[in-house]
């Protein structure tokens, strides 16, 4: 068993506030960008209200079906919340798999107190698939341009850098827009970007990235972009050329994309698809079926994205598939 969360003491109302302000200020800076700040306070609060019955009638499946509409939404504190309650059994059936569904995502997003109860509770298997109310990360998908219609090379690009991309990318059949929205959201095309991850360069290539694409020396302009393209042509291909789904993975991993069976529920990577999705202006690219077999999750992920979006808007995100 657990221990207790920090805020669960005599005044529930008061510890939940202040345990939430606390996780809110320790969360990292690109974790405070959400596609809408204002719902996910309102929902959060709303899960405290019904959770503590806090002027309103206390309603603990209520409570935790707001806690999961802001969760699913990416915060990381209604996620720590939700693990607690489902690790505690407090107002519902006591559920270790779910709770560590909910305690890694919190965990994953900064939340330190969700890594020490995991490790209270050894870390039990979660669950196989995302609870329902997880499911489909609402990601807003513009209409698919025709293909005489793609955007030009964005101009703010340092004209070296464009110079580069426009030599590389059609070696590897991977849009241009792509390749330098995913540049300008990673390293803002400085080439000598290096995050607190070790990830290097224009396109931010990790150690493992870098190995795996075959790039010896990761802050070379040239040789950074040429392995970050073989990095997005890889995943066009294994997402079959969706672009919310290729940008999160490039974002947060293709193991963690299947893991949720979509677009990741982290604030980080939704504001980062978002971006992406925005400068790229397509919701589908052309892929290459050659490189590598589409992810063994794709048809599910698919089906989910149907039964979200409705058969015309489906219709319209569906694979290019490069001739």
């Amino acid at each position: 068993m657990p221990s207790p969360r920090p805020h669960r003491q005599a005044h529930v109302t008061r510890g939940l506030r202040s345990l939430s302000a606390a996780l809110a200020l320790a969360l990292p800076a690109a974790q405070a960008l959400s596609a809408d700040p204002t719902r996910v306070a309102a929902l959060r609060e709303e899960a405290l209200a019904h959770e503590a019955g806090n002027g309103v009638v206390r309603d603990a499946v209520l409570a935790v079906a707001r806690y999961c509409e802001a969760a699913r939404l990416g915060d990381a504190i209604s996620q720590f919340d939700l693990g607690w309650i489902y690790a505690n059994g407090r107002g519902v059936a006591r559920d270790d798999a779910q709770a560590v569904f909910f305690l890694r995502l919190a965990a994953d997003q900064g939340i330190e107190q969700a890594a020490n109860v995991l490790r209270l509770m050894g870390e039990p298997d979660p669950v196989s698939a995302p609870p329902a109310c997880m499911r489909d990360p609402a990601v807003v998908r513009p209409p698919i341009p025709a293909p005489e219609a793609a955007p030009l090379v964005p101009a703010v690009a340092p004209k070296p850098i464009a110079a580069l991309v426009g030599k590389i990318a059609p070696k590897f059949r991977v849009p241009q827009p792509l390749v330098l929205a995913i540049m300008k959201a990673e390293s803002n095309f400085d080439s000598e970007a290096l995050s607190p991850k070790n990830a290097q360069g224009l396109m931010q290539l990790i150690p493992e990235t870098a190995l795996r694409f075959q790039v010896s020396n990761a802050l070379d302009p040239a040789q950074n972009i040429r392995g970050g393209v073989a990095y997005l042509r890889w995943l066009l291909a294994y997402f079959e050329g969706d672009v919310a789904l290729v940008a999160a993975a490039y974002n947060a991993g293709e193991g963690t994309v299947e893991r949720y069976r979509g677009v990741p529920p982290y604030l980080e990577t939704r504001a980062y698809v978002q971006r992406i999705l925005a400068a790229v202006g397509s919701a589908a690219q052309p892929f290459d079926t050659r490189v590598v077999a589409p992810s063994p999750y794709l048809a599910e992920i698919r089906e989910r994205q149907r039964s979200r979006l409705g058969p015309q808007s489906a219709a319209r995100a569906s694979p290019l598939a490069a001739q």
